[in-house]
């Protein structure tokens, strides 16, 4: 799945950044930005089945609340400091024309790592009221609720119950708001993005139960089957006439666009277990699985190569054409990066596996 997400950005990205204006109009633009909606969903949701695996092992090892809840929140900070140091990095890079305040853009790996924090937090707060004998399926739970409670928060925190009494660069953590007054839909903050990442925490520990893993095939089946009825129940609930908001934006707060992705992760969720069992993805060379293992890599190294000063093409002043030849030279950098990646990892580990025994001996 992070392969996808990595493919499903760079195009979006790619055509975002290189595209001539009158072709910004185009509906091929419109696809490929339509396309650009998953990437972030998939990234976040990911984290929080990543968590839950974590969590749960830790568990397993019978480290306490408090132990657990140190070492999740302390990746989640390391996660946010990487976002933070990308921002440095893009602002030291395009010196001279960059603004200071992209410094404290929200970006994708901030909302991750905050996320992150914040699953922490309350996995920890659950496992301390339970006194640590709390179940995978109480703390799935509670994740939904902390998704649901999310959503349903968003459409306010960004119009009538906006915090514009907070410092802009803290209030656009809440709802992306950065220094233009008003909340910005092409940032990535809290609310309402980390309702995908508490999605993928419940999905986790639910695929960690006794019954997942004992039918573990058909099992995977059920994600895509409660997928589809989140959208259709999602879709049905927006074609009421009642509205809870005083003010309803679909495509950028609404709780029943954000059941709608989740609806639409899980059925990839189920369709990916199902490429990787049955699919392609046994015959041999995954380029999708291999950049899913770098995703963090390739992300950082591509913002660079398409956005930045070193942006392997003219920024806005391609064609369809031009921009897509680049668009597969970047995927054949990012695969080669990730393989060299893994490679040299692997060869550091057998070295290390060579010198141990001398030492020892």
């Amino acid at each position: 799945m992070r392969g996808l997400a990595c493919v499903l950005m760079f195009q979006t990205h790619c055509y975002d950044a290189w595209l001539a204006p009158e072709l910004r109009k185009s509906k091929f633009f419109m696809y490929s930005q339509l396309g650009g909606t998953l990437p972030a969903p998939l990234f976040l949701f990911l984290a929080g089945i990543s968590f839950a695996l974590v969590t749960g092992k830790l568990r397993e090892k019978g480290l306490a609340p408090g132990a657990i809840a140190r070492t999740t929140v302390r990746r989640g900070a390391e996660i946010f400091a990487l976002g933070l140091l990308l921002r440095l990095q893009e602002y030291l890079i395009a010196w001279g024309w960059a603004s200071w305040s992209d410094l404290f853009r929200v970006d994708i790996l901030n909302t991750i790592g905050a996320s992150m924090m914040l699953m922490g937090i309350v996995c920890w707060i659950v496992s301390r009221t339970a006194r640590g004998n709390v179940s995978g399926w109480a703390l799935a739970g509670t994740a939904c609720l902390v998704a649901l409670g999310i959503s349903l928060a968003t459409p306010p925190l960004w119009t009538t119950w906006r915090p514009d009494w907070l410092p802009w660069p803290l209030e656009t953590y809440v709802n992306g708001v950065h220094n233009l007054g008003e909340p910005q839909a092409w940032l990535f903050p809290i609310f309402p993005w980390s309702a995908f990442a508490f999605a993928g925490l419940a999905v986790g520990f639910v695929l960690q139960s006794e019954y997942i893993r004992q039918h573990e095939s058909p099992a995977f089946l059920l994600p895509a089957v409660a997928g589809g009825v989140l959208m259709e129940g999602a879709r049905w609930l927006d074609s009421r006439p009642l509205t809870l908001y005083a003010k309803y934006d679909f495509w950028h707060t609404s709780p029943n666009f954000l059941l709608i992705r989740v609806g639409l992760l899980l059925m990839i969720l189920s369709a990916c277990y199902a490429w990787c069992r049955w699919g392609l993805a046994q015959w041999g060379f995954s380029p999708m699985i291999q950049l899913g293992q770098t995703s963090l890599l390739v992300y950082w190294v591509h913002i660079e190569l398409v956005y930045g000063r070193f942006s392997i093409l003219a920024k806005h002043a391609q064609s369809i054409r031009g921009a897509s030849v680049g668009l597969f030279t970047i995927f054949l950098m990012m695969l080669g990066l990730s393989v060299a990646r893994t490679t040299l990892k692997r060869r550091g580990g057998e070295m290390l596996g060579w010198v141990r025994p001398t030492a020892s001996t």
